[in-house]
């Protein structure tokens, strides 16, 4: 009888990338997965590092998984990703229940330091390896992530992402193209391709940003839909919008983290744009594409944001009406230049001015929706709405998984995976309801 693995991801998409590599590395020695974690013999706990709360997530997740080696049949659990990183070694002296840990950079090892578990004892390892392993999806088969590449150069000051994944490293073309056939096989419909900057693709290889041509070879492929996330505001190019509207099965959606708006709080975070540049740049989007469905992600709180330059946010807000919009409050990460700032903002006003300007996007979304209602839409067909048994629930190209909101078919069978014509008939704050059309 073979050993079973469970397996928890925490953290983001390219997180969960990392932990489907392993499943694969560890499917292709012939262990078995269980979700049952009482009766794990080999328990993996791939940890986010992020952010302050992040970091509780995952150490209050190791302590649960330790207790199964008390309350189950947990033989050895092995902690990997972000969090040890930077503190392999202070988790294994806190959490002796640990057996092993992989940083980011060694996660393609799991396959050896499990076969040789417990025979030298507790191993850290640090060699450095980017695996091309036959993922073992976790996602919805007709969905997938695909990590174009590792790392990051951008170096802003509250982040410690180039500590935790090193500089950037784009993978070569042929091995992304090798992986999407791959996924294709397995019926994956949906590609979201993902990196801690999208847009920095191809300059560490090249000195050249290659994301447009990685794109176009993409399209070449059967792929239905393919979606790019994490686009920095400074490299977004004409070619990129270009090929965008050139290619059918390109979404029409872009994920443009800007984190604020005033030129003076972009200069403390490290980022070179300013607010005009910025407003100028989402208009040229708007024109190229007109579909085009916007998402940002912006910080509130930090070192030194009067409430002036949060007002301005609040007035970007209003004016630029993104159709998705995530927000968190700055997180004060030690060894980031930001946390030795002297003029530190409480929490309390913090999270006030998060549900302030949270507050403002619900109207400007459920303003949002509205545009849809009277018009056809394609949408990927997910499965069966949890609250209403005569709905199903799926998303439009201008959806992302996980993040945004989703679209309600009102059918009594639809097939899920499929992608169908649906005339939507209503809209709440995040969500649109429909029906499918009739030919």
């Amino acid at each position: 009888m073979g050993l079973n693995v469970a397996l928890t991801s925490l953290g983001c998409s390219k997180n969960l990338v990392d932990s489907e590599i392993m499943l694969g590395i560890l499917k292709e020695e012939n262990y078995l997965f269980t979700e049952d974690l009482s009766k794990a013999d080999i328990i993996i706990v791939n940890t986010c590092g992020f952010i302050l709360p992040a970091k509780q997530e995952s150490i209050d997740t190791i302590l649960q998984m330790a207790e199964y080696k008390k309350t189950g049949q947990c033989k050895m659990l092995v902690v990997t990703g972000c969090l040890t990183q930077k503190y392999g070694k202070e988790l294994k002296k806190e959490i002796p229940e640990i057996d092993a840990v992989l940083g980011t950079s060694d996660f393609s090892r799991i396959g050896e330091l499990v076969n040789a578990r417990f025979k030298n004892g507790f191993m850290h390892t640090s060699k450095s390896s980017f695996s091309g392993a036959k993922r073992y999806l976790t996602t919805p088969r007709h969905t997938a992530y695909v990590k174009i590449a590792e790392g990051c150069n951008n170096r802003c000051s509250y982040c410690l992402i180039p500590e935790l994944r090193g500089c950037y490293k784009s993978r070569p073309v042929e091995e992304i193209l090798s992986e999407v056939r791959y996924l294709l096989d397995q019926g994956v419909k949906e590609i979201n391709l993902i990196a801690q900057d999208t847009t920095y693709y191809g300059l560490d290889l090249s000195g050249a940003e290659k994301l447009p041509e990685l794109l176009e070879a993409i399209a070449g492929e059967k792929v239905a839909w393919i979606r790019v996330l994490y686009c920095y505001p400074g490299r977004i190019s004409d070619k990129l919008l270009q090929v965008m509207k050139a290619h059918d099965n390109i979404c029409h959606y872009l994920d443009i983290p800007l984190q604020h708006v005033e030129e003076r709080v972009l200069k403390r975070m490290g980022r070179k744009e300013t607010k005009e540049y910025l407003v100028r740049l989402i208009s040229k989007i708007r024109q190229s594409i007109p579909d085009i469905s916007l998402r940002t992600t912006l910080m509130v709180g930090f070192p030194g944001e009067t409430e002036e330059e949060f007002q301005s946010l609040l007035d970007f807000i209003r004016e630029q009406k993104f159709d998705w919009l995530g927000a968190f409050t700055y997180s004060r990460e030690e060894d980031t230049p930001a946390a030795s700032f002297p003029d530190q903002i409480p929490d309390e006003i913090k999270e006030d001015r998060y549900h302030r300007l949270m507050a403002i996007q619900n109207q400007v979304s459920a303003e949002n929706q509205k545009k849809w209602i009277g018009k056809t839409i394609s949408v990927l067909i997910e499965g069966k709405s949890s609250d209403n048994p005569e709905y199903f629930m799926g998303r439009s190209q201008y959806q992302a998984p996980e993040v945004d909101g989703v679209v309600f078919v009102k059918s009594d069978s639809l097939e899920v995976g499929t992608i169908i014509p649906v005339l939507i008939t209503g809209s709440d704050v995040y969500d649109l309801i429909g029906e499918v059309k009739k030919e």
